[in-house]
């Protein structure tokens, strides 16, 4: 169980706050809810605290955890990966990246931007394409923010620095 105050990532939505934990009357039932506040968004959100882990919410990630992202951010893409990406159409990719995004696992995350970088780099993306690159960067980013305690900016400006640095500076960027 979380509590008030502590920073969780909600699935496909990013990092929130939990602002309270309150009961409300269903039928014969009283149901705990956590009140979620997408920190992006300024969004609110109701989810039971029953169903939290259904849902997948989890805690923010680890120094450790980021620090891992970065390490697979700045490896080349292996050339079957790279291959199977470019033969594979945009539709098979997109239910595959959506069924990813909906983990909200940052590894998933990570790979799915990690991939529509590497294929930006052959040939334009299309909107859908970019504007999934752009979701799961700001994503990525706010986590590494809320992980890091950084400004928003300074988190994206650390994530596309390490993208432009691979594949031939290996490590961490001094985050840590």
């Amino acid at each position: 169980m979380y509590g008030v105050n502590e920073n969780v990532v909600y699935p496909g939505h990013g990092v929130a706050r939990i602002e309270r934990i309150i009961e409300k009357r269903i039928g014969n039932r009283i149901i705990s809810f956590y009140e979620l506040k997408l920190l992006s968004k300024g969004m609110t959100i109701l989810t039971p605290t029953a169903n939290a882990e259904a849902v997948g919410i989890r805690p923010l990630s680890s120094y450790q955890e980021i620090d891992n992202i970065f390490k697979k951010l700045m490896m080349p893409a292996r050339k079957n990966r790279q291959d199977h990406m470019m033969a594979t159409n945009w539709n098979r990719r997109n239910k595959e990246y959506q069924l990813k995004l909906r983990t909200g696992s940052l590894i998933d995350i990570s790979e799915i931007y990690h991939d529509l970088l590497d294929i930006a780099r052959t040939k334009e993306l299309s909107f859908g394409e970019k504007t999934l690159l752009q979701q799961t960067e700001a994503l990525l980013a706010e986590e590494i923010s809320a992980v890091h305690k950084l400004e928003g900016e300074k988190a994206l400006e650390h994530l596309r620095s390490i993208f432009v640095q691979r594949p031939h500076h290996i490590g961490g960027i001094g985050l840590i």
